[in-house]
């Protein structure tokens, strides 16, 4: 599906999972590097920025949230840039970028605002709002921590060894594809200016600042996940000593009891046999043994 929005001599294309008929739109319509229009449609696992003789392309990949897997994903956005154009594909929806398209398709004012300038500017605010929007995905991953810790000292160890788990891997894929990303924005200020206006190489670096405060939260939501990971397993490994502990001081009570009731089943005449209380005499000699030795190993710090 392509979206188009055009202000003065300005236009951004939007392809969301383009086809064969939309790249060849692009090849005809558009005077763009044969490599760009190439790489355009080819998917990658690796960002980049690269300069062509009449364009920029860059492949950016951003954090996108699955509700069913209950992970992040990396989202690819390959975009194209020329001094009257911005071309942006991808092949998953991205509320973002829809948002902001019909914003302006719908508002003079915000096509003015945004799209008054050079294509580098209105390349800086799509980046932004990309960026920005991690924000709120950041949220969901401290509230699902601090779920986990309330959890933990809930007396559900054992259910949150499986909700970290799936905590971690959001963490590690939200940290996978927001790796890259500082090294491509500095890519974009190192372009000449015919490209990348000079006056809003600034703002790309106000981008790399939030990006770093992004990677510091990140940081953060890593370490705790780990510290309450380890806390988990001691009080999940204590749970189970403790649990241990009952059957094997359970065993041991037992020992004496068993022992005599074997004695007492040798094929030999046996004590008691004919007495009216034998039973009761024999089971009080077994229970009265098992309370000898519990106090022996309670002595002995045995149990």
């Amino acid at each position: 599906m392509m979206r188009q929005v055009t202000h003065g001599q300005l236009t951004w294309v939007d392809i969301e999972e383009p086809t064969d008929k939309d790249i060849l739109y692009l090849r005809e319509n558009f005077n763009l590097h044969p490599l760009a229009v190439e790489e355009f449609a080819t998917p990658t696992y690796r960002p980049r920025a690269t300069k062509y003789s009449n364009c920029l392309y860059l492949s950016i990949h951003i954090p996108l949230f699955d509700a069913q897997e209950r992970t992040t994903y990396a989202g690819e956005i390959d975009i194209i840039i020329t001094p009257t154009h911005v071309i942006t594909g991808h092949r998953k929806a991205i509320f973002q970028i829809t948002e902001f398209m019909q914003k302006l398709q719908k508002g003079e004012g915000s096509r003015k605002n945004f799209m008054g300038r050079t294509s580098s500017h209105l390349l800086y605010s799509v980046l932004q709002i990309l960026i920005e929007s991690c924000f709120p995905r950041l949220d969901h991953i401290a509230k699902n921590i601090d779920n986990i810790e309330d959890g933990i000292f809930s007396g559900n160890e054992k259910k949150m060894v499986h909700e970290i788990s799936i905590a971690k891997r959001d963490i590690l894929n939200f940290r996978r594809t927001m790796m890259p990303q500082r090294s491509i924005l500095e890519s974009i200020i190192t372009q000449p200016g015919t490209i990348i206006a000079n006056d809003i190489k600034p703002y790309f670096h106000d981008l790399i600042g939030t990006n770093v405060r992004l990677w510091n939260m990140l940081e953060s939501a890593k370490e705790t996940i780990s510290s309450l990971e380890e806390t988990n397993n001691t009080l999940l490994s204590e749970k189970i000593n403790s649990k241990m502990n009952f059957i094997t001081i359970f065993t041991v009570l037992f020992i004496p009891m068993t022992l005599y009731a074997n004695i007492l089943g040798i094929n030999v005449i046996t004590p008691l046999a004919t007495h009216p209380y034998g039973f009761i005499i024999h089971l009080s000699v077994m229970v009265v043994l098992s309370i000898l030795t519990y106090i022996v190993f309670k002595l002995t710090k045995l149990l």
